[in-house]
């Protein structure tokens, strides 16, 4: 890779986490923000997958952090539940990336299920768990969305590069 393309890629993937960090601060009407889904984290497994040298654990890490800092949860609830996910990423990273679309979505339903659990069990731990259902709707549109941001991401990338 030439040293222009990395540090393009270096703004891509800054510019999507910023905006994505801004999807997820957006204010939406109580019925839509239950189905909310986690732009971050879909971003932190996309580049884990598509540049893990860019994307590495201490930025997933921190990314986490800015979560936490951005929806005035404890301090490392997300960033614990970002850093496991990027981790299990990172070391199944090139199986992963060889499964088709259906099954990049399961993987990426089964991430998103871990960590909300790491989330639920930090809540519950701190103080009384939300334990409702709808607790859960974002795994399921999070991994719903994985297509999309795959599809749309490789187009982008496929223009940038010709």
């Amino acid at each position: 890779m030439p040293a222009d393309q990395g540090v393009n890629s270096r703004w891509l993937i800054a510019g999507t986490l910023l905006v994505s960090l801004l999807l997820a601060i957006v204010p939406l009407p109580e019925p839509i923000r239950v189905l909310r889904p986690e732009f971050l984290l879909l971003f932190v497994i996309y580049w884990s997958l598509s540049a893990p040298r860019i994307m590495g654990l201490t930025l997933a890490w921190a990314c986490g952090l800015l979560m936490d800092v951005l929806v005035g949860t404890v301090l490392g609830q997300h960033a614990l539940g970002f850093l496991l996910v990027a981790y299990i990423t990172h070391r199944q990273q090139l199986r992963v990336r060889v499964f088709p679309l259906l099954h990049q979505t399961f993987t990426v339903l089964m991430l998103f299920a871990v960590y909300e659990f790491v989330v639920f069990w930090i809540d519950g731990i701190v103080g009384p768990a939300i334990t409702a259902w709808q607790r859960w709707l974002p795994v399921g549109t999070s991994a719903l969305l994985w297509p999309v941001l795959v599809g749309t991401m490789e187009s982008w990338n496929r223009r940038r590069r010709h």
